[in-house]
């Protein structure tokens, strides 16, 4: 049986550790639609290009290799997946190395410009929920969902220390913050509210509850389309 959102794709932007990923995977699995995390796809480029010795803060040396990488994302939101060449890299792009290289790596137009059409091919026609920095204001700003999702930076610290098994919580934090002035800094797709996105600030909320309101936007937003209100 269709359903109003099964073409819709809605996109979930925000700043690192936000919850931006546990998010988008629940709304994905509570909607039934596929799930993209376009950062794990800036990762998977960062970790190619550091296994190729490429020299990641010279832009010139990332946008002169950037087509090389057969780059494939999953979809599934209980399982999702990226490879590289085959290989599968979930963990490896979740390492230290990664984590340092991946803001100068993102930041060069040429990679933007290529997984711009990657995340493009998989978008297609829709279903799906879409994560990154970008999406609502650039890969696509016609989604039917647009979500900007914060935390404040303590907040966020705590959570990626968590993930990342016990890390300093201040040098996590620095961490974030430097992040952050890269991410709206950068002159190619910065990081923006994009216009009709809504804002929803998690801090004092739990995954359950944050999840629980994009999947009620998501609903609304279905139900005005089947009365065909804009």
């Amino acid at each position: 049986m269709s359903r109003a959102w099964d073409h819709f794709v809605v996109a979930i932007d925000g700043p690192s550790g936000s919850g931006k990923s546990s998010t988008s995977r629940g709304v994905a699995d509570r909607l039934g639609l596929r799930y993209l995390d376009t950062g794990a796809m800036y990762r998977a480029m960062t970790w190619w290009m550091l296994r190729q010795d490429v020299d990641v803060h010279d832009p010139a040396a990332v946008a002169a290799r950037v087509e090389e990488p057969e780059i494939l994302s999953g979809t599934d939101p209980l399982g999702p997946t990226i490879l590289v060449d085959g290989i599968d890299v979930g963990l490896a792009i979740r390492s230290d190395e990664v984590n340092a290289a991946v803001s100068p790596v993102a930041a060069v137009p040429a990679v933007r410009r290529r997984l711009l059409e990657l995340q493009h091919e998989i978008i297609g026609a829709g279903g799906i929920v879409v994560e990154g920095r970008d999406i609502g204001s650039v890969v696509a700003p016609d989604a039917d969902v647009k979500v900007f999702l914060t935390a404040d930076a303590a907040a966020r610290a705590r959570r990626r220390a968590l993930e990342e098994g016990g890390a300093d919580l201040e040098a996590t934090r620095e961490s974030l913050l430097a992040r952050d002035e890269i991410d709206t800094g950068r002159t190619t797709s910065p990081l923006v509210m994009a216009e009709g996105a809504v804002h929803v600030d998690g801090t004092a909320y739990s995954l359950e509850d944050v999840v629980d309101l994009v999947v009620s936007l998501v609903e609304a937003t279905a139900g005005l389309n089947r009365e065909g209100t804009p």
